[in-house]
């Protein structure tokens, strides 16, 4: 059984995937989120989304984790690690299926591209195994979709305001379980927020589509919704969300100081002038006095480029 929270707090939180270090773009998704709870007089949880185990980079956990602490974040309550979450993300998967609000697929990637139009976000399933598997299909490559809503997902965020999506039309059911037993991000996060008593949710704006299939999940589950706040992303000159995928440059805890007033700077809190600070603890009292969200650059994406 899954035990919530009570959401009479505000709860927020950072979740970083430990498949590499912590850069410039990590930064701001955990500063804005740990400044938006702590100006809050709230609570801000850290939570390890290890769940693609053949994506975990060696050493990459207890690295992420000495950074985020020089850097002076201190969390709230101890460190959840999604790879002990597997049983609460399989008991409301059998929940869903029992419930006829999911069901098994084995569409391989060949079918896909054979049935399925191309969307914004990849293929759109038009649903090929909703009514079962076929016999040609080979039952062991199952994974396990959600049936989509026909009607809009609408939410407000708190930085760009009204969003609307169509699920069925933007992508079809959508997997919550990959054929190789790896529960998908969208379930996994949609559980622990609702574990954690997660009130607020601050992340990148490169998230902001996956809201939708979040909201929906929550209210097939009756779970409570969160608020949600995205902000931009950091991209290099060729435009590239800097990621560890594209070799964004690590955080390097000596640089504390200037990391993190170089992040203040990019979420357009204007701090005063370095010198101003005698230490990295000023700062951080500084910014989350005067955490602003409507300072906050209202694009998708900007430019950095590192000093």
């Amino acid at each position: 059984m899954l035990n919530s929270l009570k959401l009479n707090t505000y709860r927020g939180r950072f979740a970083p995937s430990p498949s590499g270090s912590l850069h410039f773009g990590s930064l701001l998704a955990a500063t804005a989120s740990y400044l938006d709870a702590k100006a809050h007089q709230g609570d801000w949880l850290l939570r390890i989304e290890d769940l693609d185990a053949p994506r975990v980079q060696k050493g990459a956990i207890s690295a992420i984790l000495n950074v985020l602490e020089c850097h002076g974040f201190k969390w709230n309550e101890e460190v959840l690690y999604q790879s002990q979450r597997l049983t609460a993300y399989q008991t409301i998967t059998e929940q869903l299926l029992k419930r006829n609000k999911a069901y098994f697929c084995a569409c391989s990637r060949k079918i896909l591209q054979q049935n399925s139009p191309v969307g914004h976000y990849g293929f759109i399933y038009t649903g090929t195994c909703r009514q079962g598997i076929h016999a040609s299909n080979p039952s062991h490559l199952r994974s396990v979709r959600v049936l989509s809503g026909s009607t809009p997902i609408t939410f407000k965020d708190r930085l760009y305001g009204a969003c609307k999506q169509n699920i069925a039309q933007a992508i079809g059911d959508f997997v919550i379980k990959r054929s190789d037993g790896v529960f998908a991000y969208q379930l996994a996060v949609v559980i622990d927020d609702y574990y954690q008593g997660i009130t607020d949710i601050v992340r990148g704006y490169d998230l902001l589509d996956n809201t939708a299939r979040q909201l929906y999940l929550q209210k097939l589950l009756n779970f409570p919704q969160p608020h949600y706040l995205h902000i931009p992303i950091a991209v290099d000159a060729q435009g590239n969300k800097l990621s560890k995928r594209n070799l964004a440059k690590a955080l390097i805890g000596q640089h504390a100081f200037d990391n993190i007033y170089q992040a203040l700077i990019f979420l357009g809190q204007n701090p005063p002038p370095q010198h101003n600070f005698s230490q990295l603890d000023d700062l951080w009292q500084w910014a989350i006095m005067h955490w602003n969200i409507n300072t906050l650059p209202q694009q998708g994406s900007l430019l950095y480029e590192s000093p």
